[in-house]
């Protein structure tokens, strides 16, 4: 349908039917078995469930078929009925959760994954997913960091990119492909406390700065649509943000497709005390450009009555229809209202198992290889723990996911070990007793009697190995929307699994399945070695058994800063500098800023990551000491493999603008590849310094670079390198 059809439909449709354009339902409302994650279910009007143009939270190629048929048969028009659901790491096939990908640090790795998902989803007549979550996400307290690819805004502006094109392809009509929304717009990782749907209070400079980067990056790629959040920032609810929603996203970052909000946000401005009921909601939501009302029932009760009335015109209202319409006439739901319905739905393939297995291999961070502990020996293993045997291995947002398909660590193992050298145990249950989950709260008469007898046998099992494989963490429920934790250390009833396996004096290799960044010490004193494995889903357990057999060597680096302890929070590596730094030395140093029981940085870093070969960094280089504005500089350095196995690494360029008109981070990531090496291999690896690689949010409220002296580190993490020096003149 050309853009003259289009307009003549909006132009024929009623005021009524152009409101419920903009009204999504929960599927909830044409079919029970929904997954939601909002308030109530089966509160709408006939009318509106009749003529609503989008609905989220269901799939299944013969179910939604069924409810396209009956939907068109009925509106005035025959316009089909938008589906959208929350593919956010996997549809059948699941993948490992966004941060495990970003820790890939491949954004064609993750652009190959979005684009099977999108696959998948398309069979099962899914047309939009909300991801990918450009979020920048400094606080492990957060629940929802886990659906981030992490605390720099470099990394997640490539990843989230990545994930549009993977998700939506080069042309939207293409079966094969859904279209993507872009969120939370905006700062919604920056929630105080960590706690989710807080507000956050961020200047306009950090908010520039640091958490818009990605959006914008990803924006560039056309995504169909972007997704409000649900915090307020400065005090204004994002769903309501004028200055956000017109000025950022639609007249500088150029965004034309659709803004949806997000779970009821229209509404919950009330709740904000920003609007004073739902008419006041919707006509501030409408005021602030938001095109679709999920699930608050705002615009279906108030925005006709808004019209009416001229508090909001009929040309904003077109303006907002017409972006709906064109969203699915770019989809080709016009011509093809069942577009990618396979009858048989989709399928788990060999294919989509090969590359979620790739997914997680890569995504896998060694942090601890003590006596090169890994990878295992030929000798008796035991595999202990919560994690050991369950296939609940995707996060609380890969709900379409399905737990039968999902290779276990265990079930791999029994793969690859003799029968003769393997034993399993589960040793502890996966939570504490009372402890309370993302669902309910977890509380079981016999729980003490239940965990000594798990313990007995797993201390059993650990006596007759040589090596225990520990597979301990966060329940996947623990982590996702509504999860945040003011602590965030293992459960007391798996770090007293660890300790008494401690005891028998067998060498302990912990694995760690988890959607956040945890407290680690005592894990790292009493392992020989200690791996994260995230939420690796479908392929878990063959990934990472391929990783711990040494098949493959580990490349994944830490996307989070891993702290010390809570306290610390929030934590990222690209801090500003303060006139009374701390010393790197050891040592009292009275009067800087330094905690009196705590390390300032992190236990981990951003970017760290061991591999079973080591790396030489030599011979780092700048092409020249001066670059002018139309210029460029080369930063190189000469990569060897000095071990005696094949690995990957990532090679990663930070820089520091050393004095400008704003206080800058001490380093940035400015750049990064990931290359491969042959045991004895070299590689030169180069890099291109460009002027607007500088820029920054000035003091005049410009993005303009500066002349002057920066350091520049061609090295392993945050941390690692010495700088070489240039001057931009």
């Amino acid at each position: 349908m050309d853009k003259k059809a289009l307009e003549a439909l909006l132009n024929d449709m009623s005021t009524e039917e152009k409101v419920m354009q903009l009204v999504q339902l929960s599927g909830s409302e044409y079919e029970a078995a929904a997954e939601i994650t909002g308030v109530e279910r089966g509160q709408a009007k006939d009318n509106v469930r009749r003529l609503a143009g989008s609905t989220l939270g269901i799939w299944g190629s013969k179910r939604l078929r069924k409810i396209q048929e009956q939907y068109m048969s009925e509106h005035p028009h025959h316009i089909p009925l938008m589906f959208m659901l929350d593919v956010i790491h996997g549809h059948k096939t699941v993948l490992p959760c966004p941060l495990g990908q970003g820790a890939t640090f491949d954004p064609e790795a993750v652009k190959k994954g979005a684009e099977m998902q999108a696959k998948e989803a398309a069979a099962d007549g899914v047309h939009a997913t909300f991801s990918p979550m450009a979020d920048l996400c400094r606080d492990a307290r957060w629940g929802r960091i886990m659906e981030s690819t992490g605390e720099d805004k470099l990394l997640n502006s490539r990843m989230a990119a990545a994930m549009v094109e993977g998700y939506q392809g080069k042309d939207l009509r293409d079966n094969a492909h859904v279209a993507a929304c872009v969120k939370h717009f905006a700062a919604y990782g920056a929630a105080e406390g960590g706690r989710d749907y807080n507000n956050t209070e961020l200047s306009e400079h950090t908010l520039r700065e640091h958490y818009l980067r990605a959006y914008g990056e990803a924006i560039k790629k056309k995504p169909a649509m972007v997704m409000t959040s649900f915090n307020s920032i400065n005090g204004i609810p994002a769903t309501g943000n004028k200055f956000l929603m017109k000025k950022i996203l639609r007249e500088e970052f150029g965004f034309q497709g659709v803004l949806i909000s997000d779970w009821g946000a229209v509404g919950e401005m009330i709740n904000h005390g920003f609007a004073e009921d739902q008419r006041d909601a919707a006509l501030k939501g409408m005021m602030a450009g938001v095109d679709i009302d999920m699930c608050s029932g705002c615009y279906s009760a108030c925005l006709e009555e808004l019209l009416n009335t001229g508090a909001v015109s009929m040309e904003m209202l077109d303006e907002a229809v017409l972006r709906v319409l064109t969203m699915k006439n770019d989809l080709g739901l016009f011509e093809d209202p069942y577009r990618g319905l396979s009858m048989d739905g989709p399928v788990v393939t060999e294919e989509s198992r090969r590359l979620a297995r790739e997914a997680v291999a890569a995504s896998l961070v060694l942090l601890e290889n003590k006596g090169n502990a890994l990878p295992l020996r030929k000798e008796k293993i035991a595999f202990i723990g919560p994690y050991a045997d369950t296939k609940r291995l995707q996060s609380s947002w890969a709900f379409s996911g399905e737990d039968e398909n999902t290779v276990t660590v265990w079930e791999a193992a029994s793969e690859v070990c003799e029968p003769e050298n393997r034993r399993v145990a589960t040793g502890c249950t996966m939570l504490d007793q009372d402890a309370v989950t993302a669902r309910e709260i977890c509380h079981e008469e016999d729980w003490q009697e239940k965990n000594d007898r798990l313990l007995a046998e797993a201390m059993s099992v650990a006596a007759w190995a040589d090596t225990v494989v520990l597979c301990l963490g966060e329940d996947s429920t623990q982590s996702g929307e509504a999860t945040s934790k003011a602590r965030i250390q293992l459960p007391a009833v798996q770090l007293h699994l660890l300790r008494e396996i401690k005891k028998t004096g067998k060498r302990i290799v912990t694995l760690i399945f988890t959607g956040r960044p945890l407290e680690l010490m005592e894990v790292r004193e009493l392992s020989d070695a200690l791996m994260i494995c995230w939420l690796p889903g479908t392929e878990g357990g063959h990934g990472i058994l391929d990783v711990l057999t040494g098949k493959v060597s580990p490349s994944g680096r830490l996307t989070v800063s891993f702290p010390y302890t809570v306290g610390q929070e929030p934590l990222h590596y690209d801090m500003y500098p303060t006139g009374r730094p701390k010393p790197d030395e050891k040592g009292n140093y009275p009067y800087t800023s330094r905690y009196l029981d705590c390390e300032n940085g992190a236990l981990y870093p951003f970017g760290y990551g061991l591999s079973y070969t080591s790396f030489a960094f030599t011979d780092p280089k700048l092409s020249a000491q001066t670059m002018s504005v139309r210029g460029a500089i080369a930063a190189s350095v000469t990569v060897k493999n000095t071990g005696s196995r094949k690995g990957s690494v990532t090679v990663q360029l930070y820089i520091r603008d050393l004095t400008s008109s704003r206080v800058r981070p001490v380093r940035e990531l400015a750049d990064f590849k990931k290359i491969s090496l042959d045991p004895g291999a070299e590689e030169e690896v180069s890099f291109v310094i460009r002027e607007e690689m500088l820029r920054f949010w000035t003091a005049e409220e410009t993005w303009e670079s500066e002349a002057g002296k920066f350091h520049v580190w061609i090295c392993n993490d945050s941390r690692d390198g010495e700088p070489l020096e240039f001057q931009l003149i």
